[in-house]
């Protein structure tokens, strides 16, 4: 079945708003001691003496408990807000709650919606995040994920004038997201470690490390050692989350120590050349080109995967880098690579929402067109596919990133203003990277 009889098939005679992320599905970071069910709804707190009791508790938070009871009831938790966003835009839109449950077997998705709010879920599918440090310092990321962006702030002091970032991504270097550093006694990782060792290693389907960039840690490659040392313990699925900015003798070295699992490499891109480098602050476009192609020759992945960001500035060239993607696919395989379009909300300032309207229906229009051309490529999946026709109608139908975000004119205003500051700290220039964008820019 597709998609959109998936979600009416198997997830809405469960409840029309019944996620299985919510019960089976992870994100945690262990810096900070903060977790989530997925990307998309904010991020809270582990209680420390949870965790040092009960080592699950990582993931059975009260507050993911609650979002189950009222899942299991059809009622919409607020912060799951992308998702209904995306479904009530019409036009039989699928949101992520479709993705993030099918990969999981309907028996699994029934027996979640009979348990009692009070359980602990085993984990099918995590991603965890030992730490922040990180070469990049991506436009739409901040100090919270990137040690690169904390030094920027350290040196050049907060962004200034920005209205609308209420979440204060750009104004301090976040401590709070790095609580420990490497060496130092931290309960959650030591939390991590005791379920993985007890029996989250037999439950888990997939376990992704993410960061910052977890090449960039010594945890992680205690973990990726653990499956080198133990093979056929575990039959979990190893994934690593990498902006492949590094030479390649390392990326050598994680393959090598990798021998014999099952392992998922996902990166990130969403644009070509200078476009990229430009957003992604940090990137050398021809070494990640280089390192991707390398690992593709070494077919020593089950899949690789790139998640693109969509924000304002990337549609400038997103179509050819979907093309770039599609001529890879052709060369090595369907699953080389695959890709996802996440469209960013925070921070609203880079949203592609706040583009004027001639310019984000140009896009739309170009992503039409590049659709109509690779619609039946059999290279291109069907969430590929989904995921570019949910963009083209995002683009044409929402009007705000998400429901608390300020008024146009703010976001505008942040907009020229954070990019102004960006280019003096960075020592780039928006006008020369994106022409056909100077004129609605220098207007702001």
């Amino acid at each position: 079945m597709n998609d959109l009889e998936y979600r009416q098939l198997v997830l809405d005679p469960i409840s029309a708003s019944f996620c299985g992320a919510k019960w089976y599905n992870a994100t945690i970071w262990l810096g900070s001691g903060m977790t989530t069910s997925c990307h998309h709804p904010p991020a809270h707190k582990v209680a420390v003496a949870d965790v040092e009791h009960n080592p699950k508790s990582l993931h059975n938070t009260m507050t993911k408990k609650m979002d189950r009871h009222l899942m299991k009831q059809g009622q919409r938790p607020s912060g799951c807000e992308y998702c209904w966003k995306i479904e009530d835009m019409g036009r039989d839109a699928v949101s992520d709650r479709v993705y993030k449950s099918r990969i999981y077997k309907i028996e699994d998705l029934t027996r979640a919606a009979a348990t009692q709010d009070y359980e602990d879920i085993d984990l099918k599918t995590l991603e965890i995040a030992f730490d922040r440090t990180c070469q990049f310092a991506c436009s739409y990321c901040n100090p919270a994920f990137s040690s690169t962006w904390v030094n920027d702030i350290r040196r050049n002091g907060a962004y200034q004038g920005l209205e609308s970032d209420g979440r204060n991504h750009f104004t301090h270097i976040h401590d709070s997201a790095q609580l420990y550093n490497y060496g130092d006694t931290n309960p959650y990782v030591e939390a991590f470690f005791r379920w993985w060792e007890s029996d989250l290693h037999r439950t888990l389907d997939e376990l992704r490390i993410t960061g910052g960039e977890p090449l960039m840690s010594g945890h992680t490659w205690k973990l990726i050692d653990w499956f080198r040392d133990n093979p056929g313990r575990s039959h979990t699925r190893l994934a690593i989350n990498s902006n492949l900015g590094m030479e390649f003798d390392v990326i050598q070295r994680m393959l090598d120590r990798c021998e014999g699992v099952e392992l998922d490499l996902y990166t990130s891109n969403e644009s070509m050349g200078p476009h990229a480098e430009y957003i992604r602050d940090g990137l050398d476009y021809g070494q990640w080109t280089h390192n991707m192609e390398r690992i593709m020759r070494s077919k020593r992945l089950r899949g690789l995967h790139v998640m693109c960001t969509i924000n304002a500035l990337c549609l400038e060239s997103l179509p050819e880098f979907l093309t770039y993607l599609m001529l890879w696919k052709q060369d090595y395989g369907p699953d080389f690579p695959s890709f996802t379009l996440n469209i960013l909300r925070f921070p609203s300032f880079q949203s592609p929402l706040v583009l004027p309207d001639h310019i984000r229906m140009h896009h739309r229009d170009r992503l039409q067109a590049w659709l109509d051309r690779w619609d039946r490529n059999m290279n291109l999946h069907p969430h590929e596919l989904n995921h570019v026709q949910r963009l083209i109608d995002y683009l044409d139908v929402v009007k705000t990133p998400h429901s608390d975000a300020f008024e146009m004119p703010r976001l505008h205003n942040d907009f020229g203003r954070f990019y102004q500051q960006y280019d003096q700290r960075r020592g780039k220039d928006f006008c020369s990277t994106f022409p056909n964008l100077k004129s609605w820019y220098q207007s702001l």
